[in-house]
């Protein structure tokens, strides 16, 4: 809890990266289907930045961004063999660490330990409900969203310490629990948050298809701000604003007068 105080909080998320895109966090409770939908996305060419906990620097310049992160990637096997049957996994127990596992492609298997802002948040169900393809990514509402980042941000809180007499949750003291709820709020103002369910290939792909349209449409607002700032516009003396459709040649152009009917 000694991170609070320098701006960061550690969340149950899955962090993947993409260079030139960002962060995408990957939330949901035990067996959701995070780190399958990280696998998916770590198969199109995202790196893995943290495994299961995620810190982030709410505070940061810009948005919150992934500072850090925890380096085991786990996953069920089985669930492993049947989304990838193409994946080759050595026998042993059904909870696997992918982090280093060999026969793997090393972007399956390599946390890469890079700062990066965050470009979305994906509360993931996977073969939540047998109905669900994955086509679409739901808007979280922001209310929700606070609700999501406060449990994501206590998932350490419920661990026993090692003499397993307490709860770390009952050494968050009043100042660290307001401070968290004022980091919970502020993740949840700074970020989006989309809610998928479906198979893991289908939500990577609306991941990337959202942060894709999100992309252009930033591109499109700057070149309209661009564009604006005084192309095909003149100022003329007296006027209130720009005129539009004065070129240079129209300056001494006269406008027909207009004939008045008794």
């Amino acid at each position: 809890m000694l991170h609070l105080g320098s701006g960061t909080v550690c969340v149950h998320a899955v962090a993947m990266h993409r260079p030139e895109v960002g962060a995408a966090l990957l939330l949901g409770g035990h067996g959701a289907g995070k780190t399958l939908v990280g696998v998916a996305l770590a198969l199109r060419g995202w790196h893995w930045l943290a495994g299961d906990v995620t810190l982030l620097d709410v505070a940061a310049e810009g948005g919150a961004a992934v500072r850090g992160g925890t380096t085991a990637i786990l996953g069920r096997r089985s669930a492993i063999r049947r989304w990838f049957p193409e994946l080759t996994l050595p026998e042993g127990p059904d909870t696997v660490d992918l982090h280093g596992q060999g026969g793997l492609p090393s972007s399956l298997a390599t946390i890469t330990p890079v700062r990066v802002p965050v470009a979305a948040a994906v509360l993931v169900d996977v073969d939540g409900d047998p109905l669900a393809t994955g086509r679409t990514l739901q808007p979280v509402d922001r209310h929700t969203a606070a609700t999501v980042w406060l449990r994501a941000s206590g998932h350490l809180l419920d661990r026993i310490l090692d003499d397993g007499e307490q709860p770390l949750r009952l050494l968050e003291d009043g100042p660290a629990q307001r401070q968290r709820l004022h980091y919970v709020h502020a993740l949840a103002r700074s970020v989006g948050m989309h809610a998928a369910r479906g198979t893991p290939q289908g939500i990577a792909a609306r991941i990337e298809q959202l942060i894709t349209d999100r992309r252009q449409g930033d591109r499109h607002d700057q070149a309209d701000e661009s564009n604006g700032a005084g192309a095909g516009f003149r100022r003329h003396p007296g006027s209130a604003g720009p005129q539009p459709g004065r070129r240079h040649g129209d300056r001494g152009a006269a406008r027909p007068a207009r004939r008045e009917h008794p």
